[in-house]
């Protein structure tokens, strides 16, 4: 494998991960907090409503967590293409 086939590979698979986050990140954020809110909000954690919950905190959770699965995966890659440190 020449260095531009691996260098293709690695940002190839990079940009798949990066959609695939911000999908569920799009999902959590609009689909919880908009689009699904009424059946959300029949469900309380701690007095509010899980639909209010998701719009107000929820997707900044989640956000943070992605970016924690992110670093992580890019990690693995860096490794597996001999990028890391």
């Amino acid at each position: 494998m020449t260095k531009q086939d691996k260098a293709t590979a690695y940002w190839k698979i990079n940009i798949k991960y990066v959609l695939i986050l911000l999908s569920v990140w799009f999902l959590v954020s609009y689909g919880a907090g908009i689009l699904f809110k009424d059946a959300l909000n029949t469900i309380k954690i701690g007095g509010f409503k899980l639909g209010f919950w998701f719009a107000q905190q929820g997707s900044m959770y989640v956000f943070v967590i992605l970016i924690f699965v992110y670093v992580r995966l890019m990690n693995r890659l860096d490794k597996k293409y001999g990028y890391d440190e």
